[in-house]
């Protein structure tokens, strides 16, 4: 390990199509490759090497000099014609460790990550609020981008994104699009959102809607007529409700899940799985629409019944998981055994 420079060895896994990396004292380096977690080194790393990865990776003279006191650290680094990662460094067992997100130099397209039509259709909405819904990794941020290249090539627009931190760098093309990074550029993402409303948005894209004062200043923002995109941390349609009106006091929920029913236009909800032929891995897409049904049933407490509506609801553009994943095996894209994992076709 020591005779391998650290960029070669992270060049190494961008190369193989790693999405995180993992670098901890008394391991191997490992990538994640496919959703599969595997060894790029063959040498274990000490406690000292993992020091030094850090300190390169570090961006200031203040932060290498608190290393030793440092307990959680977020922050991003790039590396010149490989890509830019987010990464974390904590401890564990006393030791430094590191867990890198790789973020890709190009912006990908709809048609690249395969997402169905009518993800470009909201992406040319005026108005309204689109949440795009997943698990960690699930290529939520990556969705979001698509949706903002798109914009970028058809439209006319200024967009303001509130990210913590900013993964993808979109340039001006037929857009403005004003990226703010959370405790760069903004103390919060509350606060970034509230300040954008001032700033002729057309769009704002919120990082990450994860509490009950991002979610009030998103629906403001919607209210008054922009197209507001986030993404939140929930498996389904169905669920991103049930997480967004659990976020404000009980108190409020009524209230909030009045809102969320008129502001709201679609959630977009993804999970990858590999490819049948084995490069990489696929989105299988649910997209709840928000018709009239939709929304009285977000105005009272079945939440339950949006699952059927979604399995009901292809003439209104939506879409279940299975079906979505049957058309992926029909079309040789996803293997049998990953299909039957999302249950028969609805």
């Amino acid at each position: 390990m020591s005779a391998v420079p650290i960029e070669r060895i992270i060049k190494a896994a961008v190369d193989r199509g790693a999405s995180d990396l993992h670098i901890k004292a008394g391991d191997l380096f490992r990538a994640r490759i496919d959703g599969k977690l595997v060894p790029l080194t063959k040498q274990r790393l000490t406690p000292d090497q993992t020091k030094a990865i850090a300190l390169k990776l570090l961006p200031s003279e203040r932060a290498r000099a608190s290393l030793e006191s440092m307990l959680d650290y977020d922050c991003s680094w790039g590396l010149p014609g490989v890509g830019r990662f987010q990464f974390s460094i904590l401890r564990q067992r006393s030791s430094v460790m590191i867990v890198m997100r790789v973020i890709p130099f190009a912006v990908p397209s709809i048609e690249q990550l395969g997402l169905p039509d009518q993800v470009r259709s909201l992406a040319d909405l005026n108005l309204g609020l689109v949440l795009v819904a997943g698990v960690v990794g699930s290529g939520k941020s990556s969705t979001i981008a698509a949706m903002l290249h798109h914009m970028n090539q058809s439209h006319r627009r200024h967009v303001v994104t509130v990210e913590d931190p900013i993964e993808f760098l979109h340039r001006d093309i037929n857009c403005s699009i004003t990226q703010r990074e959370v405790g760069i550029d903004t103390e919060t993402v509350r606060a970034g959102v509230r300040a954008a409303l001032r700033q002729d948005p057309d769009v704002i894209v919120v990082g990450d809607v994860h509490d009950g004062d991002t979610l009030e200043t998103a629906l403001r923002a919607t209210e008054t007529g922009r197209l507001v995109i986030g993404a939140v941390h929930a498996l389904d349609g169905p669920a991103a409700i049930g997480q967004a009106a659990a976020m404000v006091p009980p108190d409020l929920r009524d209230m909030t899940r009045n809102r969320l029913a008129e502001c709201l236009t679609a959630v977009v909800s993804q999970q990858l799985v590999p490819r049948r032929d084995g490069a990489g891995r696929v989105a299988v897409v649910e997209l709840l629409m928000a018709t009239p049904q939709v929304r009285e049933v977000i105005r009272g407490e079945n939440l339950a019944a949006l699952a059927d509506l979604v399995a009901k609801g292809q003439r209104h553009g939506m879409q279940s998981f299975q079906v979505h994943a049957a058309e992926l095996l029909k079309a040789g894209i996803i293997a049998p055994e990953t299909a039957k994992s999302f249950g028969g076709r609805r």
